[in-house]
């Protein structure tokens, strides 16, 4: 659906008869009440520097905690007034919750960052630089990380494979830990998908941009919300949503299926032997079933992109909404609550 207006630069004034562009950061959370208390620790000076130049908001977007994830939030609001909650009325997942706060925020400049510090707040600082010499998306670029050597290997051939197979541009190495601008973002959130990828989006969108590459560190406290299940989940989900190669698949097959055929009823020709038969029922079974099981989920997902559902709902008992949040010329429908 078409955005109805470009909205204008969002700017905030100092009280010294000057303005100030709003940079906004997001912070998704899930169950970090231990660790957002450090996360503040580290990126509060950060913060400080930026606020000479720019308005700067904190923004935690809170994916159903059920601990004390809002207290620890509250408390810091405390010490800078510009933090804001986005809760989220149930969990609905990473990327859902990182589209659900792009819908509800403004903001000149959007920065994620997860508060585990696996990416480093201080970077953000590098971030603004770059965008200040003319690019609209500047990201952290993964060159290395504190990891199972196995789980580095497989996390960059899943990604050069997605790259490969991608319909559209894939940013290699890169994650959500990002900078980019109010253009960049109303692009995002204008395509209405039920299955969010943010750093696909990103990078189909296009836009002037540049990495900065960093070795990854380990998180500051508590455990991953990651595992093995979680990442085979989310790698499918990156596919399905990046590319159709595999809905095309049975028709790039098809001249190798029937030549095995061929080759298969020449042997049994020859030999009579029921392994051919046998063989030719499983290869047609396997090729007939593939076929309809890819087919199916493109379907599904169609289907449900058609539907047009929120991906999320505002627990707005548990918010703290920044200012103006409905008038960022954002694609309908834009934000929706469960308790106004």
């Amino acid at each position: 659906m078409p955005v109805d207006f470009i909205p204008q630069p969002s700017t905030t004034s100092s009280g010294r008869g000057e303005s100030r562009k709003l940079l906004t950061i997001l912070c998704p959370v899930h169950n970090e009440g231990n660790v957002v208390p450090l996360f503040f620790a580290r990126i509060h000076p950060i913060m400080e520097e930026l606020s000479l130049r720019y308005a700067v908001h904190l923004v935690f977007l809170n994916n159903a905690s059920f601990d004390n994830t809002c207290e620890q939030i509250q408390k810091i609001k405390e010490r800078w007034p510009t933090t804001y909650v986005v809760t989220m009325s149930r969990n609905v997942g990473y990327h859902a919750s990182l589209e659900c706060g792009l819908r509800n925020v403004t903001g000149d400049l959007l920065v994620f960052i997860d508060v585990d510090c696996e990416d480093p707040p201080e970077m953000i600082l590098q971030f603004v630089e770059k965008h200040e010499q003319g690019y609209d998306i500047v990201y952290g670029e993964r060159v290395d990380r504190e990891e199972i050597e196995i789980i580095k290997a497989v996390r960059k051939i899943f990604y050069r494979f997605l790259h490969s197979v991608a319909d559209e541009d894939i940013i290699l190495d890169m994650a959500e830990f990002s900078l980019f601008t109010r253009e960049v973002r109303n692009a995002i959130v204008n395509e209405n998908t039920s299955f969010p990828f943010i750093r696909a989006s990103i990078g189909r969108v296009g836009f002037n941009r540049a990495a900065i590459p960093f070795k990854r560190d380990k998180r500051i406290a508590g455990d991953s919300h990651y595992n093995l299940i979680g990442m085979s989940i989310f790698a499918i989900a990156g596919i399905l949503s990046a590319s159709t190669l595999f809905l095309r698949l049975p028709i790039f097959l098809l001249p190798l299926w029937l030549l095995t055929l061929l080759g298969l009823g020449v042997g049994y020709v020859k030999t009579h032997s029921p392994w051919f038969v046998l063989s030719a029922l499983i290869l047609f079974a396997a090729y007939v079933g593939g076929t309809l099981a890819f087919t199916a989920l493109y379907v599904a997902r169609t289907y449900k992109n058609g539907l047009h559902r929120p991906n999320a709902f505002i627990d707005h008992g548990r918010s703290i909404l920044p200012p103006n949040k409905s008038t960022e010329g954002i694609a309908e429908p834009s934000t929706y609550s469960v308790s106004e």
